[in-house]
């Protein structure tokens, strides 16, 4: 138990380093994972699946000798294809479905020497901001198991912030790596559009609305694992522009005097709670101490166009997964096998026409412009995350005969991070609050298209000046 607990205090690189210097061995390693796991999860219901044999199996061959080879990692129960083990979605229609073959970005984590035990809850399609499926049941956020852990990656940002593993595969299509980074006071970062692939079953998602990367307890690990994955697969409709030199050399680099205006008013003018709000002005103050010029700021930006337009695609995206997914389970997806609110859903998106489809594309692109302009006076905005603590439990439920309810509310309580996976824009929820509760408070940062380094920079600077890696939950590896 001691050897689990000492390993649930250290990031991944400094875990790497221990294999590499023959102080522990990946096995060691799994089993004092799986030790964690058996200790929390109980509590918390953040891993669904459990690989514990293949973990095993996989440290006891040869491991490639990639940045994090020999240290264990959960992938999200979400698009992250490994062959043989269910990949569920959280949905019943997908409960028997094994993908035949890896996804590149689990090659590339496998490539990278990472070693999966298992894998994470979502909701199902990972369509709202907690992690709540009807499948697997709740989440329980470790700071407090009455409310949600954010979502869609809730169960990977739970298992992080618990001490279960350092970092944890995640992604994200309006906020699901940052959200739930901020409801478990941890560090996540959505990249550039792009950066990393989604081969090889996909181009993009919902029109490029989709990235993939983790949610970390350190900066470096972050940066590291980016390292690792990024890159052009042949076939990508997108390139993200190639970075200057590799994001693990930006921590610690000094990110210069940066220019960063602040908001805390959504577009679609949702009320933002005090902590919220006090959560930003506090790391404004904190960056102006840094050195950094902070002004208020923001895009002047039509909140309900820019929702219609988000939700046709999500609706039109929902419908276009049932009818896809039918081909890898070969049958028709039918009422019965989704939740109310996927359903709904399904239906909206069934009624959209491909002219409503590309009218929302067309407006998304015509904001992203926008906001790109407003980012050549500026090299980050800062904002909220959420805009509120994390909720309790069942707070987006819908009644029958609104099944649609919860998806407004998910407006509500994520108004701002959605903006920037139109853009494609790189952005990060930071640690840096606690609220008088207990609960941590996540501050969002977007900078340039493909300006990562410049993100992982501050993101550095504001870790070595407000550390967060010794906060640990009341639930937690001990």
């Amino acid at each position: 138990m001691a050897l689990a607990n000492e390993l649930s205090r250290m990031d991944a690189t400094a875990q790497a380093d221990l294999v590499k210097r023959k102080e522990i061995t990946a096995l060691e390693l799994v089993d004092a994972t799986i030790e964690r796991i058996e200790q929390v999860n109980p509590r918390l219901n953040a891993v669904v699946t459990s690989m514990y044999d293949l973990a095993r199996a996989a440290a006891s061959s040869n491991i490639p000798q990639g940045a994090f080879a020999g240290v264990p990692f959960l992938l999200k129960d979400l698009q992250a294809a490994y062959e043989g083990v269910p990949m569920t979605s959280a949905s019943k229609f997908l409960q028997d479905f094994k993908p035949n073959g890896d996804s590149e970005l689990v090659k590339r984590y496998k490539r990278a020497g990472l070693i999966v035990v298992g894998k994470t809850n979502t909701p199902e399609f990972g369509i709202f901001p907690t992690t709540e499926p009807k499948l697997f049941g709740p989440t329980r956020n470790p700071w407090d198991v009455t409310r949600t852990p954010g979502g869609s990656s809730g169960g990977s940002a739970a298992a992080v912030a618990a001490g279960i593993v350092p970092m944890a595969h995640a992604n994200d299509g309006g906020g699901s790596i940052r959200i739930p980074a901020a409801c478990c006071g941890i560090f996540g970062l959505k990249p550039t559009r792009g950066r990393n692939p989604l081969g090889p079953h996909f181009g993009d998602i919902f029109s490029g609305l989709v990235a993939e990367h983790a949610v970390t307890r350190s900066v470096r690990d972050s940066a590291a694992l980016l390292d690792a994955t990024a890159g052009y697969d042949p076939g990508d409709p997108y390139i993200a522009p190639l970075p200057a030199r590799p994001f693990v050399q930006e921590v610690g680099a000094d990110p210069g005097r940066l220019r960063i205006a602040v908001s805390t008013t959504p577009a679609n003018g949702a009320t933002v709670h005090p902590d919220c709000v006090a959560a930003v002005h506090d790391a404004a103050k904190l960056c102006e101490e840094l050195g950094h010029i902070v002004t208020e700021a923001a895009p002047q930006l039509n909140g309900e166009m820019i929702g219609k337009a988000f939700m046709t695609i999500w609706a039109a995206g929902n419908a276009w997964t049932a009818e896809s997914l039918s081909f890898a389970v070969g049958r028709k997806p039918t009422e019965e096998e989704f939740e109310p609110a996927t359903w709904a859903l399904i239906q909206m998106g069934r009624r959209r026409s491909a002219a409503d489809y590309l009218l929302a594309v067309q407006t998304l692109q015509i904001f992203s412009r926008r906001v790109a302009q407003f980012m050549e006076s500026y090299d980050v905005l800062l904002s909220p995350t959420v805009a509120e603590p994390p909720l309790p439990l069942g707070s987006f439920e819908s009644p029958p005969d609104n099944p649609m309810a919860g998806m407004r509310r998910s407006g509500l309580f994520a108004p701002f991070t959605g903006l920037f996976n139109a853009t494609g824009q790189p952005a990060m929820s930071v640690p840096l609050f606690w609220n008088s509760d207990g609960l941590p408070i996540g501050v969002h940062f977007a900078a340039r298209y493909g300006d990562e380094a410049t993100l992982f920079r501050l993101a550095a600077q504001l870790e070595i000046a407000r550390p967060w890696a010794d906060r640990h939950p009341p639930v937690s590896v001990n």
